[in-house]
């Protein structure tokens, strides 16, 4: 018989135990000692290679463990990854391309209303025919930026403007993300890393106001183009091998640790994952739905499949993590929120159709926020996609 249980984040009943052994990559960026040899074959469109990819799969990504070709790995290994902040309101669904991130996080934003940052790297490798792939996209928020700053020196960070310039008095001071992009050097001349919408031209990102079939705000309707992101940052002079005199981001990358799915007969079923972000936003509750046969969960917002707008799909995850973290809310008169992203607080992973009780910590800013079950071992994820839920410190998390 299946037990419903609910939980406070803080309890503590150890379910399972994963294990796995340390594995660690050279940051820059993420690219394996063995070289790549395969030619990539390319096909031509709107003036775009796009790669034919055949061959095994047998090259692993070091964001979130899935395997690719060796013409895709290629590929990612001359770029730095890129990262988009994507909207979930209501009336922006369904969003166009987190089915291709490597990692998704999300987390309020304002008003209860979540947003997500997608991770872009390996699974996007390949490229897409189509222009403007990835949106609707957002402001930034300084607490994204933390998460961003663990995937580089100079993460390609995309976004449509966000709170807070420098000299703003009406935002709060830790809130300012437009002066800390600027603070942490990714403006600067070498290091232009920062994709703010504003500054891009027509053929990188735009609106499409027509494009859901929806009569919606001008603000759910800015699509911007991954490819052309891309090639954006290799005309400022950032691949993988940029570095900026003086910076130490030739020390190793900490990888997430990844291991195999769990067979048939050791799958659990822990089937149904569901929370809420803010009491009275249900438009923003989540479920998650564990597909035993596939070792997947797909996932649904307030009750309704959640799809991908350019694969007509469900959503899906191999791996979810809940984090508890203490929320600040209405910090300013823009109603602004914090969260301490740094240090550390409780989680739990669901995989394998298991959940298991854990300890994240994050050290600073640029550090990798990491998993460790109670007994302190770091905790391996399945390999795929990986979708990090940042919830308030003290929310019900139900399975």
């Amino acid at each position: 018989m299946k037990n419903n249980k609910v939980i406070l984040i803080g309890s503590g009943v150890l379910l399972f135990l994963l294990s796995g052994g340390i594995s660690y990559t050279v940051f820059g960026f993420f690219q394996s000692k063995e070289p790549a040899v395969v030619t990539p074959t390319p096909t031509e469109n709107n003036g775009r290679t796009i790669l034919t990819t055949s061959g095994p799969k047998d090259q692993e990504c070091s964001i979130n463990g899935a395997y690719f070709t060796k013409q895709e790995r290629q590929v990612w290994e001359s770029r730095r990854p890129l990262i988009a902040m994507i909207e979930n309101h209501q009336d922006s669904r369904p969003q166009s391309g987190l089915s291709k991130a490597d990692v998704v996080y999300e987390v309020v934003a304002e008003g209860g209303i979540t947003r997500f940052m997608a991770v872009f790297y390996c699974r996007a490798a390949a490229g897409n025919l189509e222009k403007y792939d990835i949106g609707p996209v957002r402001s930034a928020r300084t607490y994204f930026l933390d998460w961003a700053s663990e995937y580089g020196d100079y993460p390609l960070y995309t976004h449509v403007g966000g709170a807070g310039q420098c000299d703003d008095p009406t935002v709060h001071e830790d809130a300012k993300a437009l002066c800390q992009i600027g603070q942490y050097g990714w403006k600067d001349k070498g290091s232009r890393c920062d994709l703010d919408q504003f500054a891009l031209p027509y053929s990188i990102c735009r609106r499409e106001y027509e494009r859901t079939g929806k009569d919606v705000a001008t603000e759910h309707t800015m699509y911007c183009d991954t490819y052309a992101l891309w090639q954006e940052a290799e005309t400022r002079g950032l691949t993988n091998e940029t570095k900026k005199t003086g910076d130490d981001w030739d020390k190793e990358f900490h990888a997430w640790l990844f291991k195999e799915d769990a067979q048939p007969d050791q799958r659990g079923e822990v089937a149904d994952i569901s929370f809420s972000f803010w009491k009275n936003q249900s438009d923003y509750d989540v479920n998650w739905q564990y597909d035993q046969e596939e070792n997947l969960y797909r996932r649904l917002n307030d009750d309704e499949k959640h799809i991908d707008f350019k694969t007509k799909e469900q959503l899906t995850a191999k791996t979810i993590v809940v984090l508890s973290m203490a929320e600040r809310s209405g910090v300013d008169e823009h109603k602004h929120l914090l969260y301490e992203t740094i240090g550390d607080g409780q989680a739990l992973v669901f995989q394998d159709g298991q959940v298991e009780e854990a300890n994240w910590e994050k050290d600073s800013r640029t550090s990798r926020t990491r998993f460790f079950n109670v007994s302190g071992k770091e905790i391996s994820f399945n390999r795929g996609q990986i979708w990090m839920e940042i919830v308030p410190a003290g929310n019900k998390i139900k399975y």
